[in-house]
């Protein structure tokens, strides 16, 4: 692994993690001499006390998000360029690329500032019924398994008359009584 260093008269220097001196320290380690005239020209990175911004690049880079009014005015300023290279300096400026201002465009085309506004990402939020849904299913599912013992219950009870001998009313019957 080579480690990038840049001398003073902006030359490139690469040095091997191998070749590295060995009493060199990060800024967080370095001993930094502590008398108030050498730390009011020390440069804010290195005087004491100083946060050392974290190097590491994150694992995912934030989407960027613009709105509705940016991309009018970026392109209502696109428009307006006529001189040459004008358009290639506004995108410069703004960070931007050629495919975006065509997708604004086409956006804008379509249905004016509704469809320039960011759409939400991710997933999708659930139906406000389907928690209800499931809900009755469970239910039902749970209906089901009670009338299922029900008609094992009356079974079994026909059963046991017919073997007693205990004559069972009809319904007709039990009605009439």
């Amino acid at each position: 692994m080579a480690k990038i260093k840049m001398r003073p008269n902006a030359t490139v220097e690469v040095v091997k993690m191998s070749e590295r001196r060995r009493d060199a320290r990060p800024v967080s380690q370095a001993k930094t001499p502590t008398s108030p005239a050498t730390i009011s020209r020390m440069p804010p990175s290195v005087a004491p006390g100083a946060t050392v911004p974290d190097p590491e690049v994150p694992e995912k880079a934030a989407r960027r998000r613009f709105t509705a009014e940016y991309k009018l005015r970026v392109l209502r300023e696109a428009e307006g360029s006529v001189e040459p290279g004008a358009l290639g300096a506004l995108l410069r400026r703004e960070g931007l690329y050629s495919s975006h201002l065509t997708t604004w465009r086409r956006q804008r085309e379509q249905g004016a500032l509704e469809a320039l506004t960011p759409k939400k990402r991710g997933r999708r939020a659930p139906h406000p019924l389907s928690r209800r849904v499931a809900e009755l299913e469970r239910e039902t599912v749970h209906l089901q398994r009670r009338l299922k013992q029900a008609e094992m219950i009356i079974e079994v009870q026909k059963k046991v008359s017919e073997i007693l001998g205990i004559p069972l009313k009809s319904p007709a019957d039990a009605g009439g009584a």
